[in-house]
């Protein structure tokens, strides 16, 4: 009897040590101390509803973190639960590295509470939750009201024809510009939504896998864009601004307007009066309507995990409505969940634009054509040297529309012969 109850004892005590042992690894990719915190303090909570599970909390930097997890992952350093950027989810998922949501989401009380938007970009890859989104980076127009009354502008321009009326007015004010063009890095997003929106679809193909680029419409788009900066109606520096650059030039009263997304939003809510600026949809163009760009970034769970649901558990907490609305406030993005609006901090004014721009049938949300491998190149490199050259009249917007055409019509072949 005694062997037994001490075998029992034992027992016990090995299944303690193995729960304390549990540990799981998430790595963070788009990081920042501050975001870092929010996430750390998330996961304490995890931590606290899972005794005996700890977390180890992996944060790449964002310039590098592509490269250090293709490293990690290489070496079979594969965490449980990752931050996947949009950019990254088709290579990981067709890889065979991401396990399927599906079976959490169909059982998880959550599930009926997150956008549409959300289960159809974590579908993105084979119809398939290979990552749940926790929020959504969309453009839309930032505008500043002193200046627009100053000028004579009568509101924010629906089109763009308004654009340009508005800008021109704006032009005479000195030392102001009208809009704070991103002409440097991550700068892709505008001239995909001015071609779009000029050439009224957003499809960036034809069914043989040949690009739109140059077709007429898109290149009356890029032209658009290219005049805006030739014609003085942005600060001539603008050709090699960032993000940082083009957020200081809005809040400081340089440019008038500005397209971002609502993390841009941090910085310029801690400088500016809320009364003196808002964010409405962007302009339409001559079909009555406008394609913003939409990003977006989630968790994932991988496929090598040997505790899948502790890590489901993890997911579930970051994406639950505390977790998700927590996380969001911080980063600056739109939730995923559907309650998010009614939560006062995205009830104000600012964060209304961006909810009445994804309730407007006629402002098509795009994605960029991510899936394909040769697309981080593109954006990263060849677009941002042609666009710039363009900007400078070195070349034409008809001759950055071929290259970019040509360029794209090679990976979009590619891509359809592997399917």
């Amino acid at each position: 009897m005694r062997t037994l109850i001490a075998a029992t004892l034992f027992a016990t005590l090995m299944a303690g040590t193995a729960l304390a042992d549990t540990k799981l690894k998430l790595v963070e990719v788009i990081t920042s101390p501050e975001r870092t915190e929010t996430l750390k303090s998330i996961v304490a909570k995890f931590e606290a509803a899972n005794p005996g599970t700890t977390v180890e909390v992996i944060s790449l930097p964002w310039g590098e973190a592509f490269q250090k997890f293709a490293t990690m992952a290489s070496a079979g350093e594969i965490p449980d639960v990752m931050e996947m950027p949009d950019t990254w989810l088709s290579l990981y998922a067709n890889n065979g590295m991401l396990e399927s949501l599906e079976p959490y989401l169909k059982d998880w009380e959550h599930t009926p509470q997150l956008t549409d938007r959300a289960l159809e970009l974590g579908r993105d890859v084979k119809d398939t939750a290979y990552m749940l989104p926790y929020g959504f980076y969309l453009r839309a127009m930032f505008y500043n009201k002193k200046i627009f009354t100053e000028a004579g502008v009568d509101g924010p321009p629906k089109t763009m024809d308004d654009f340009v009326a508005a800008a021109e007015k704006i032009k005479k004010l000195p030392g102001k510009y009208a809009y704070c063009m991103r002409g440097g890095p991550g700068g892709l997003n505008g001239w995909m939504m001015m071609g779009a929106t000029m050439a009224g679809d957003n499809t960036y193909f034809n069914a043989d896998g040949t690009s739109k680029f140059s077709e007429e419409g898109w290149v009356k788009g890029f032209t658009w864009l290219t005049d805006l900066y030739k014609n003085g109606y942005a600060p001539k520096d603008s050709v090699n601004w960032g993000f940082n650059e083009i957020v200081a030039g809005f809040y400081t009263g340089t440019c008038a307007m500005l397209d971002q997304d609502p993390d841009a939003l941090i910085a310029i809510a801690e400088r500016m009066d809320a009364a003196d600026y808002g964010v409405t949809t962007m302009p339409k163009g001559p079909s009555g309507k406008t394609f913003p760009t939409i990003g977006f970034a989630g968790w994932s769970m991988m496929s090598a995990s040997e505790n899948k649901d502790l890590a489901w558990k993890l997911i579930a907490t970051l994406e639950g409505p505390e977790g998700n609305i927590e996380w969001n406030k911080k980063i600056g993005a739109l939730p995923a969940l559907k309650s998010a609006e009614k939560d006062p901090f995205f009830a104000t004014e600012q964060f209304k634009g961006w909810f009445e721009e994804l309730a407007d049938k006629d402002a098509v949300p795009t994605v960029m054509p991510t899936y394909l491998e040769e697309f981080a190149f593109f954006k990263d490199s060849m677009a941002i040297k042609t666009s710039q050259e363009a900007m400078l009249g070195d070349i034409t917007p008809e001759d950055m529309a071929k290259q970019w055409a040509e360029y794209m019509t090679a990976a979009q072949k590619k891509f359809l012969a592997s399917k």
